[in-house]
């Protein structure tokens, strides 16, 4: 372990360890243990297990809610245990996640360190179910590149999630030219994405779209396509580890933020179009009524 001035510094939260941190690193935690009680054999300390804030993906919660620990652990001093801790979603009691570590309580019946060796669902911000839709065939992909993300694995994880990039190309242009059409987009705009269609890589379809796409799947001003071509072209060879998990998180982020936006254009459209239908017919109900009067 590091030396106590090394220690005091990198020293986080149990609810920031549970939270935050990926399997397979052993982190120094502050505040492990609560005040030590007596017991059989000695004292012991109850383990300071917290409240966190996990995402819930029931229909009656769907977002980020409070969970609270459904065990009690219980820490010695100066000596390394095993933990398998469940957490449920106080609100809707349905959703739990589990987690499993050592934890080793320093001398000071305060502080000490731990290891994650998994969690289950796995680690990492939840997959949007739309984007799975969108991937299809590729979803066995997307989620071993999620997994080699979550595990500092970069080159893994770009692979992956190039792979599905490219296989999925003609079904996220379709998309888009779903929204275009909804949209009333100019048939420059049309073409060129179906002109994109007929080229094998992605990088190459990206090239052909020349009138751009509609405004309301812009990503801070910027075309997604070409931020997801910016990401892949940077190809593998000519970057480290480190890197290549920064561009697979940046395209992965994209890639969801875009599925969102499609998502929400044709939610958009269709709500517009059946108000706009009630409206009609409401109209038309009173028309019909003045002239029965």
């Amino acid at each position: 372990m590091p030396d106590e001035a090394t220690q005091e510094k990198k020293l986080i939260t149990l609810k920031t360890f549970f939270e935050s941190v990926p399997p397979g690193k052993t982190i120094d935690i502050k505040n492990i243990a609560c005040k030590k009680r007596a017991g059989h054999g000695g004292y012991y300390y109850p383990m300071n297990l917290p409240e966190l804030h996990l995402h819930c993906d029931t229909d009656t919660c769907n977002g980020i809610r409070f969970f609270e620990p459904l065990d009690t652990e219980h820490l010695q001093q100066k000596k390394k245990s095993e933990h398998f801790v469940t957490y449920q979603c106080r609100n809707c009691k349905r959703t739990e996640k589990t987690y499993t570590f050592w934890a080793y309580l320093s001398d000071d019946g305060i502080n000490g360190y731990v290891f994650k060796f998994g969690e289950n669902p796995t680690f990492g911000p939840p997959t949007p179910a739309r984007v799975i839709t969108l991937i299809g065939a590729e979803r066995d992909y997307y989620l071993k590149g999620r997994r080699s993300e979550n595990q500092g694995l970069g080159i893994a994880a770009f692979a992956y999630y190039r792979r599905v990039i490219e296989n999925q190309k003609d079904k996220i242009l379709n998309e888009i030219i779903r929204v275009s059409k909804k949209l009333g987009a100019e048939q420059e705009v049309l073409d060129d994405l179906e002109k994109a269609k007929t080229e094998i890589q992605f990088s190459k379809a990206v090239s052909e779209i020349k009138h751009g796409i509609p405004q309301t799947l812009l990503i801070n001003g910027h075309n997604p396509l070409t931020l997801l071509h910016s990401a892949l072209s940077e190809g593998l060879h000519a970057q480290t580890d480190e890197q290549c998990l920064e561009l697979a998180t940046s395209i992965r982020v994209v890639l969801t933020d875009l599925v969102e936006r499609i998502a929400n254009a044709l939610k958009d459209e269709n709500e517009l179009n059946t108000a706009i239908n009630r409206l009609l017919q409401s109209k038309n109900g009173e028309k019909n009524s003045t002239t029965m009067d």
